[in-house]
């Protein structure tokens, strides 16, 4: 669920415009953004700047870790103008790094050169997440993503993960099995809802090795990490830059694990605790969206005089679960080709919560949803899902089955999960019997690794800056915690605020602390609350 942060905000961006009333509010919330503004941060310590690098690659920077890998790591990249000022490339990887004069994927490469040539730090790379979310469409967005200081000093790379976006896609589904399987019921009640569910799994595992052949087994975490070290070698650059959100902050540590030396400035923003088992991350996830939801009852009890969902945060969420439930009885009508299912909705619930300034899209989706009107809930999963007019816009729903399922293949059977509802009801009322039965979804899968995930330590790498926001509710906030200790270089930033990850979300003394950090290497005093 740790999914695609920009694309959903920018697709809800996008929504508002035709949803009407929720512009105005939307603008409103968006232009003042401060409501979690927490104090300023404490001086930060200072480690040594770094003069500018221009243009001219750091001496030893193609180096390769073996000779195998030479012409992976001597590539000059060709750019060329990509629209809007941008520019692209392509980066050549092996399929397998152990078979380097095998298979090569080409990685798709976005930059959007830094707004002040002159005051140019260098290459900041950056992830959105996903896992399976293109990082090409979010260095585009960079001037809504990032503020000022970030992208006058830094040209913003985005590179598609393999696998992901123009980067060799993998392919499990055709898009109306992919639809059935977004649409199908999440928390299956009966034999036959249950048997649909069981075969949606092993039809997903199979189709990825059907349709995608060998690259099935090589778009682990892994070699994406051993990918940013050739794309850091082709940048020139001696040490790598990094800004990374949400899964995104499990691709950097991992990358610090394996190049701990090669680490720059890092920041893991909405972070990952990788030694979560499958079972353990889905239970404090379901409660994490619970968390949210219920904050966003609150807000609504609190800010309007007349909650449409009830006078109270348990009357909210009773009426959330009720119109949930009749849409697994009878799925809304919609003025799109689809009806709305209890899939659907469960998607366009969730989505929203991800950023507090959307809330107000979620209480007109629902109130629509009550008067019998599926439409915008529908086009809030879609948004998700990257789901078109015409099809799915990108891969990203199957590229996040495939990379998560092999980087932790563990699964349970359909008899096991009514053994984990209870527990997972406890922790989420609202979504706990739909994360319970995801403990499934690796059931299909038919292949397995080619690179072993290693235990994440980041022994030797520079300070790492790890951010955590108390309400987030797609990677909690002790995700962040747990993460900043296991890095030997951790340094935990906190901010206290709703929504996923904390960057340019409201907090001037989140965005003054990154930026400093990242720009000037004023590293934050580990601890900093905000």
């Amino acid at each position: 669920m740790s999914r695609r942060v920009v694309t959903v905000v920018a697709g809800v961006l996008a929504l508002v415009l035709v949803v009407g009333g929720a512009v105005a509010a939307l603008s409103a919330l968006a232009s003042s953004r401060g409501d979690d503004r927490g104090s300023s941060p404490a001086a930060p310590s200072q480690a040594p700047s770094r003069e500018p690098v221009g243009d001219q690659p750091d001496p030893g920077a193609s180096k390769s870790p073996s000779p195998g890998l030479d012409t992976y790591y001597s590539q000059t990249l060709d750019w060329s103008a990509c629209g809007q000022g941008n520019e692209c490339a392509t980066l050549s990887v092996p399929l397998d790094y152990e078979q380097p004069t095998g298979e090569t994927i080409d990685l798709a490469l976005l930059k959007v050169p830094a707004a002040e040539p002159d005051q140019r730090v260098g290459s900041l790379v950056v992830n959105p997440g996903g896992p399976g979310a293109p990082g090409t469409s979010y260095a585009a967005s960079a001037a809504q993503v990032f503020r000022d200081r970030l992208t006058d000093n830094f040209d913003i790379v985005g590179f598609d993960p393999r696998g992901t976006g123009e980067s060799d896609p993998v392919d499990c589904l055709s898009d109306t099995q992919l639809d059935a399987y977004v649409a199908g019921d999440p928390d299956p009640e009966t034999p036959a809802e249950t048997q649909a569910y069981a075969e949606a799994t092993q039809r997903i595992g199979a189709g990825c090795v059907q349709l995608s052949g060998d690259l099935a087994s090589h778009v682990s975490t892994v070699e994406a990490a051993r990918d940013m070290d050739v794309l850091r070698a082709a940048l020139g650059r001696d040490r790598l830059d990094y800004f990374g959100a949400s899964y995104g902050t499990k691709l950097g540590a991992t990358y610090a694990e394996l190049f701990p030396t090669k680490v720059g400035r890092f920041v893991l923003d909405g972070a990952v605790d990788p030694t979560l088992t499958n079972r353990d991350l889905n239970l404090q996830q379901a409660t994490g969206f619970e968390t949210a939801l219920r904050a966003y009852v609150q807000n609504c009890v609190d800010e309007t005089s007349s909650c449409f969902l009830g006078e109270d945060v348990d009357t909210g969420i009773a009426a959330i679960k009720t119109f949930t439930d009749q849409v697994d009885e009878n799925p809304l009508p919609t003025d799109l080709d689809r009806d709305l299912t209890v899939g659907n909705a469960f998607y366009g619930i969730v989505a929203p919560l991800y950023n507090r300034d959307y809330w107000v899209v979620l209480s007109q989706a629902l109130r629509s949803g009550m008067g019998g009107d599926g439409t915008l809930l529908l086009q809030l999963s879609d948004l998700y899902t990257s789901r078109g007019a015409d099809g799915y816009t990108d891969n990203s729903t199957e590229a996040n089955y495939a990379i998560n399922c092999l980087d932790d293949s563990s699964s349970i059977t359909a008899g096991e999960v009514p053994a984990q509802v209870a527990e997972f009801e406890a922790a989420s009322p609202t979504f706990g019997a739909v994360f319970a039965w995801s403990l499934t979804n690796c059931s299909g899968v038919q292949t397995k690794a080619a690179a072993l995930a290693p235990t994440i330590t980041g022994a030797g790498a520079a300070p790492i800056v790890v951010v955590g926001t108390s309400r987030d509710p797609a990677t909690p906030y002790q995700w962040a915690v747990n993460l900043a200790g296991q890095l030997e270089s951790g340094v935990l930033v906190s901010r206290d605020g709703d929504g996923h990850t904390a960057y340019n979300s409201g907090n001037e003394c989140i965005d003054d602390t990154l930026e400093s950090y990242l720009v000037d290497d004023a590293v934050p005093e580990d601890g900093l609350e905000c």
